[in-house]
């Protein structure tokens, strides 16, 4: 169940995704502080994962996807959870492009597999191999774009199964066998690719 304080901060950035929509220049403005710390939590959880040396930290991380998402563009966003969707393949991209844009010697570049058990994808301290997560991710796109969809805002976003249900508008059992599903299809995936 969501606390009060949770549906009232929610409303608001439903209300100032609305005004950016309508062209007001000063939502955007206002946005930024009531969803950074959400983002940056959800960056952080996503840089735990990376090499020390790592040259992307949380907080740009943020700034990136948040100048991604409200950059010049024609995207608007209907709701909390949809602006969370967007910032969720926000960050994914930046995590696959800054994995792509590093010289390796072979694929995957001393990179942990992503585990995928449990609740999530990965464990907190492993390192993720975001070039074939990406791949993988893509491949069951073109599957099943619900369950790609699904996998994007559990593991890029964290949202838990109620809200994934709400923001897709199926039923949590449907979220909840389709996670699943996807998980054991990625974890098959990840270890085929990381076998070849």
């Amino acid at each position: 169940m969501t606390a009060p304080h949770d549906k009232q901060a929610s409303a608001a950035v439903t209300q100032l995704l609305f005004r950016a929509r309508q062209g007001d220049s000063t939502a955007t403005n206002e946005l930024f502080p009531l969803v950074y710390e959400e983002l940056r939590v959800l960056a952080a959880k996503h840089m735990a994962g990376e090499r020390r040396e790592h040259t992307l930290s949380p907080t740009s991380l943020v700034h990136e996807a948040y100048l991604r998402l409200v950059g010049p563009s024609d995207t608007s966003w209907d709701n909390r959870a949809h602006f969370f969707g967007a910032a969720a393949i926000a960050i994914r991209r930046i995590l696959t492009d800054h994995a792509r844009s590093r010289a390796r010697d072979k694929r995957g570049g001393g990179a942990s597999p992503v585990r995928l058990e449990g609740d999530s994808l990965a464990g907190d301290a492993e390192t993720i191999d975001h070039a074939s997560l990406d791949d993988a991710l893509t491949k069951l796109a073109t599957l099943d774009p619900q369950k790609a969809r699904i996998v994007e805002l559990r593991y890029y976003v964290g949202l838990p199964v109620e809200q994934v249900a709400q923001a897709l508008g199926v039923s949590q059992s449907t979220i909840a066998r389709e996670w699943a599903f996807a998980r054991t299809w990625l974890r098959r995936e990840l270890s085929h690719s990381e076998g070849q």
